[in-house]
């Protein structure tokens, strides 16, 4: 009996490739399901994962560089694209990976997958580039086009960008977008001081910083946090630091009724629910039953019991709870995900402007909902994991026009961690992730008129 050849990371990597392209699917959630199925060594995992996430977040500038040695593209089958971009960024990109090395596994698995054809093809295309060198992205005129390929970000993108912040903004943003995320985490304490926490990991051979910006959380600079016996006991929750700032914003106070509106997978709730201190109840809402059962999870994972679940869609809250019924609402809305292309980079090519207009609708949709449930005097906080005016200052701005009891609530300064204040001089905060390396966010905070 034959036993099945096992296939190595470049191979996978060019697999997953082709699905991401093929399913629309995340790039993340694929990575993790590859992962998990091949049982791959951590050396293995951390190669798939540099190939994967590398050659997507530069895609249009290796396709700027093959361009010249590939007569006819159009006629190449899809894996083949994907295995010359893979093998390109391994030689443009990578120090530690001879180039004579990534064109012999190139060719290898072209001989494998095609015939020998395909495999001199390969070959040939990828020596061609290592005699003739790479075209320059000098050779493109005008800025906005140039920064588009040296970076792979939409030219719609980049332009929207310049015209939002300026050149030199969006220039620091696209180059940051192609950096790889620190992993981040928010100490539980209601169960364990960030000290205690810390020198737990660290015990178990993990690198971890304290975050400078959030007081609770910590960064590991080595290893997986999800992995620890402290994730699986509750002492911690896997978040980013831009993310851990809504509950901030938000200030809710022990024994007060919060709604969380769309809550899933229930970071930002479980967070709520810590800085009350268990004690009130914080209603968790979201459209999916599945994600709701995540919400559920977590909550006891970390041991709160002030949480409860609600399946519904928030723009017909209304129908489930009274007028003036909360203290404090978050509405951390849909979005575009514009902040968090350093996490997901295939975004980048699936996002259409149109899909911008259809989100700021729906956002105004959900305000305009949960706005009549708040109690007079009480805190509305809008937030997204964008970067986009039109979903972030515009959606607000149209809100407070429509809504003349609510006002920008310009004590939010008071409430956020001292890093932070600087950043915040009315009701709202922008966060770049040029500015502390976390996700790009918006935080707005509303307060309803007495």
């Amino acid at each position: 009996m034959t036993t099945k050849t096992k296939k190595n990371v470049r191979e996978i990597a060019m697999d997953l490739l082709v699905a991401i392209e093929k399913n629309q699917s995340y790039s993340n959630l694929l990575l993790n399901n590859v992962i998990e199925k091949n049982q791959l060594s951590p050396i293995d995992i951390g190669l798939l994962t540099e190939l994967t996430y590398g050659t997507l977040q530069r895609r249009m500038a290796l396709d700027f560089f093959l361009q010249p040695f590939i007569k006819d593209n159009k006629k190449l089958a899809n894996w083949i694209h994907h295995l010359l971009r893979l093998t390109l960024y391994q030689m443009v990109y990578l120090d530690r990976i001879p180039d004579r090395a990534a064109i012999y596994e190139a060719v290898e698995i072209a001989k494998s997958r095609g015939h020998k054809g395909i495999a001199s093809l390969v070959n040939g295309v990828l020596r061609s580039i290592q005699r003739n060198g790479l075209p320059s992205f000098s050779e493109v005129s005008d800025l906005n086009e140039r920064l588009s390929l040296e970076t792979s970000h939409p030219i719609w993108l980049v332009n929207r960008w310049v015209n939002q912040f300026g050149y030199e903004k969006t220039r620091e943003m696209c180059e940051m977008n192609l950096t790889a995320p620190m992993q981040t985490a928010r100490v539980n304490l209601t169960k364990i001081t960030r000290d205690e926490c810390t020198a737990i990991l660290e015990e178990d051979g993990f690198d971890i910083e304290k975050s400078p910006i959030i007081p609770e959380a910590i960064r590991s600079l080595k290893g997986n946090l999800a992995s620890t016996i402290a994730f699986k006991y509750g002492m911690l929750t896997i978040q980013d630091e831009s993310s851990m700032l809504a509950a901030y914003a938000l200030g809710a106070m022990e024994n007060e009724f919060i709604l969380d509106a769309c809550a899933a997978p229930g970071g930002k709730s479980t967070h709520i629910a810590e800085k009350m201190n268990n004690t009130g109840e914080v209603i968790s809402v979201d459209l999916h039953q599945h994600k709701v059962k995540l919400i559920n999870e977590n909550a006891r994972r970390l041991g709160l019991s002030n949480i409860k679940t609600n399946v519904s869609d928030s723009r017909d809250i209304q129908e489930k709870f009274k007028d003036e019924t909360f203290n404090r609402i978050l509405l951390d809305a849909p979005c575009s995900g514009l902040g968090v292309m350093r996490r997901k980079p295939d975004m980048k090519y699936t996002k259409m402007e149109k899909d911008i207009e259809r989100l700021s609708s729906i956002q105004q949709d959900l305000l305009t909902s949960v706005a009549p449930l708040l109690k007079k005097g009480g805190i509305l906080v809008y937030s997204t994991c964008t970067v986009d005016k039109q979903e972030n200052e515009d959606t607000v701005k149209v809100f407070l026009e429509n809504n003349p009891d609510f006002e920008g609530d310009l004590s939010l300064k008071q409430r956020m961690p001292e890093a932070i204040q600087p950043l915040i001089t009315g009701y709202d905060l922008q966060i770049f992730p040029q500015d502390f390396g976390s996700d790009g966010f918006y935080i707005a905070a509303l307060r309803k008129k007495v």
